[in-house]
């Protein structure tokens, strides 16, 4: 199944590495995917999978996911909203802004000096209307009324960390 080199969890293989690189690209919409990435990265599907699991239980990989174009699937407006939160309820709040269908990401922050705001989160909807009445619903959800909210002006180009690339 695997083979002896792999049980250093220190260090990485070539094949780990091209293993790695294939997960960056773009998934295959089929059948069978991983089999179609196991001969990209030149091994046999069912060590790919050992693999991947491996680097998950490893630690090596935080999260496997797909990234939802939002535009492309019709959702045009876009908000990060800026929250102010009192400290002893960051957790349950945060728990339940980013339950919301419509909260792509949602993470605290330390506030700034002149900038009160603790929690953020990214709402996607198909209007600005519909955004606005999103963010009025969280508001009424958890009693925080101290807020900002920043709409997207300009998309840029979405790129992601590439690890092990030879460019």
């Amino acid at each position: 199944m695997c083979n002896s080199n792999y049980s250093d969890t220190t260090t990485l293989t070539a094949p780990d590495k091209k293993i790695i690189q294939v997960l960056q690209e773009e998934f295959p919409l089929c059948e069978e995917p991983y089999k179609i990435l196991a001969e990209r990265a030149g091994v046999s599907e069912e060590e790919f999978l050992a693999r991947v699991n491996d680097f998950v239980r490893e630690k090596k990989i935080r999260k496997l996911g797909a990234v939802l174009q939002h535009r492309t699937a019709g959702f045009k407006s876009n908000a990060l909203c800026a929250w102010n939160v009192p400290q002893e309820k960051l957790s349950e709040i945060g728990a339940i802004m980013s339950a919301h269908a419509a909260v792509s990401h949602c993470y605290d922050r330390n506030p700034a000096p002149n900038w009160n705001y603790n929690l953020y989160t990214m709402i996607h909807a198909k209007t600005r209307e519909e955004c606005d009445g999103i963010i009025a619903e969280l508001s009424k959800l958890t009693g925080i009324t101290n807020y900002q909210v920043m709409y997207s002006k300009k998309e840029w180009k979405k790129t992601a960390m590439k690890y092990f690339s030879e460019s």
